[in-house]
């Protein structure tokens, strides 16, 4: 099992898991937020990548 991990948007909920990424949305399966590029937005709201808070699901 990989340790990967999911960020919920603070602002609207919207969640980047790091096992399945954000294809439709340019960001790769198995991209680690570390990797996700500073000027990325939440796809729902728009919210910058720092409004996001890693979450335990």
């Amino acid at each position: 099992m990989t340790d990967t991990k999911t960020w919920m948007c603070l602002i609207c909920g919207w969640i980047y898991d790091e096992a399945t990424g954000a294809p439709e949305h340019g960001i790769a399966a198995g991209t680690p937020w570390s990797a996700v590029p500073m000027n990325w937005t939440c796809p729902e709201c728009g919210a910058r990548k720092e409004d996001f808070e890693m979450v335990q699901l």
